[in-house]
């Protein structure tokens, strides 16, 4: 008991964990539904970085061309009934061959930046140094020239959940080995890539890899331990990501000056009752729990949020456990993780609604650790993919919580786009809304609630393999006919519509809705008006001079008291 104690000693009951956070809940929650849907017209300032994404897996193909190796995800997706249809990232958008046609697009939107990932397995096929496939190497060189030749900032994400299946079968993320693996492909790239990449991601969305792949068991590698396993991959990607960090700290950052940090995702969690502290509680909990599982160590102090420490013990306890299921960081660790990013960057697609429970204890489950339920938010639209309404507000309110949380960082947006159904190819009306309201909603933050936010990365470039999804859905600004071998790509009009967001910068006013001051030219005739029925043959000039003997002046009062005008003027004279 006594590794479960010592977690707990420092926590303090859920109830009662202190947060600078639930500010944003007093400050936004009271909001009425017109307040929340308020326009706000005005520009990021000058070098806001704008752009948008993909991932290898999802639009490279090739996947053994050139000597590249199987990726988890190769071995997944080719594996029949994994996913609709039996699709798979076999080719995919082929943009290992057609990297050009890529390029055009990225050209033709006018991008400043563009986010990638790297194919572990297309460099190194069994996932080491010593299988380094140059093919692979010169793939990712022509990338990077064609950006930098086009004046577009690559932003790479080292990892995108393609882990290679030479890897896997040592014991993936669960394997502790992993940490000084990931570390030496990274120490690679930086050394090969560097002198042109300024922008890394370690991991995107680790708690994706920890949950839904350890945990759920629905992506790979498919792995169902939901009450130990997550907990133990998050705690050695977090090592990992800080072995990587101050790799590149120590031996690249004075030559190359680049920025390091991890991609993290997060809903918005709206409290079932925002005037039941009990419930604003739960709504902090669950941040706490998906966002600060990696956030808080990372950019707080180098360990779990007390509500998850509080939380996993209590429940390990309950459950007769020798010590708790959340493991435990030395104090030398803490001081190694603490502050390892330069910038937050976030993906996010949703807001949900939390209210408290008391969740079972048995089996043993992260998800049954939280105690809070989630919910849709009932009032905003649907999207092509269940659980994922589009709810702009909530983005606004997602970035004040990470600034108050976090002590205002800079943040860059790096995942933010919304489903339509595949039959839905180039009139994407609802995509266009969506980024309407969205970047809106990023804009209030930063005009209005003085938020860092430095960057937009709209998701995506492209129609693309959606993971579990294969090709139902996609998330493109470009459609993509998959039925073709030579994957034509065609802009919709979402495309337009974010390229002529880019190039305002945002939402200038309108010449239309702007306030205009001047003058009329000289001699403009000035001058009132009346009739002879409204005034009802009263001398006006007789009341004025009466009203001036009473008083001195012509005052408003007396006029008002005689006059029978049908309405009553807003001027106030002297």
């Amino acid at each position: 008991m006594g590794m479960q104690l010592a977690h707990r000693a420092t926590s303090l009951p859920p109830s009662e964990v202190p947060s600078k956070s639930k500010i944003v809940w007093e400050k936004f929650s009271h909001q009425s539904k017109f307040q929340q849907k308020l326009y706000h017209y005005g520009t990021f300032p000058q070098g806001f970085s704008w752009g948008v994404s993909s991932s290898a897996y999802q639009i490279e193909g090739g996947w053994n061309a050139d000597g590249k190796g199987p990726s988890v995800w190769d071995t997944f997706a080719q594996k029949p009934g994994s996913i609709p249809g039996n699709a798979n990232g076999d080719v995919a958008c082929d943009s290992y061959h057609r990297f050009e046609e890529d390029l055009y697009m990225l050209r033709a939107l006018r991008v400043k930046s563009y986010r990638f990932s790297l194919s572990w397995s297309r460099i190194f096929p069994d996932g080491l140094r010593t299988s380094l496939n140059y093919k692979g190497v010169e793939y990712y060189n022509r990338v990077i020239d064609g950006l930098a030749a086009n004046n577009i900032t690559p932003m790479v994400t080292l990892y995108h959940w393609d882990l290679p299946q030479a890897l896997q079968n040592l014991g993936g993320w669960e394997n502790t080995d992993m940490i000084d693996i990931f570390n030496d492909f990274c120490d690679f790239c930086f050394a090969t890539f560097g002198d042109r990449v300024k922008f890394w991601m370690t991991f995107n969305q680790p708690y994706t890899i920890a949950w839904s792949g350890y945990g759920l068991g629905q992506v790979p590698p498919n792995i169902k331990n939901p009450g130990i396993a997550p907990y133990r991959v998050a705690h050695n990607l977090i090592k990992a990501h800080a072995k990587v960090y101050h790799t590149y700290d120590d031996k690249y950052r004075k030559s190359q000056g680049g920025l390091v940090s991890i991609t993290l995702s997060a809903d918005w969690v709206e409290p079932k009752d925002v005037n039941v502290l009990r419930e604003v509680v739960a709504a902090d909990r669950a941040l706490q729990f998906k966002l600060g599982w990696f956030a808080h160590p990372i950019f707080k102090n180098g360990d779990y949020p007390d509500a998850m420490k509080w939380q996993v013990g209590n429940k390990s306890e309950l459950q007769d456990l020798r010590e708790t299921r959340l493991p435990l960081f030395t104090e030398e660790e803490k001081s190694f993780i603490k502050g390892t990013a330069d910038v937050f960057c976030v993906n996010h697609y949703t807001t949900k609604i939390v209210s408290h429970v008391t969740a079972r204890l048995s089996p043993p489950s992260y998800e049954h650790d939280w105690d809070f339920s989630e919910s849709e938010e009932g009032d905003s639209p649907t999207t092509a993919i269940s659980n994922q309404r589009a709810v702009a507000w909530g983005l606004r309110r997602l970035l004040n919580w990470i600034k108050e949380e976090y002590g205002n960082p800079d943040i860059y947006i790096t995942e933010n786009g919304v489903a339509t159904d595949m039959k839905t190819t180039f009139d994407d009306i609802n995509r266009v809304f969506y980024y309407k309201t969205y970047v809106n909603e990023a804009l209030k933050a930063h005009n209005l609630d003085g938020v860092n936010v430095k960057g937009y990365i709209a998701a995506s470039l492209m129609d693309s393999f959606e993971w579990v999804s294969g090709y139902t859905v996609g998330f493109g600004l470009h459609h993509v006919d998959f039925t073709y071998p030579n994957r034509p790509r065609t802009p919709k009009r979402s495309a337009h519509y974010y390229y002529h967001v880019m190039k305002d910068n945002g939402f200038p006013l309108p010449n239309d809705e702007k306030i205009l001051y001047g003058e009329f030219p000289n001699f403009f005739n000035w001058s009132t008006a009346s009739s002879s029925y409204q005034v009802r043959n009263i001398n006006t000039f007789t009341l004025l001079r009466n009203s001036w003997h009473i008083c001195g002046k012509p005052t408003w009062c007396s006029v008002r008291c005689f006059l029978m005008a049908p309405t009553t003027s807003s001027m106030k004279p002297d």
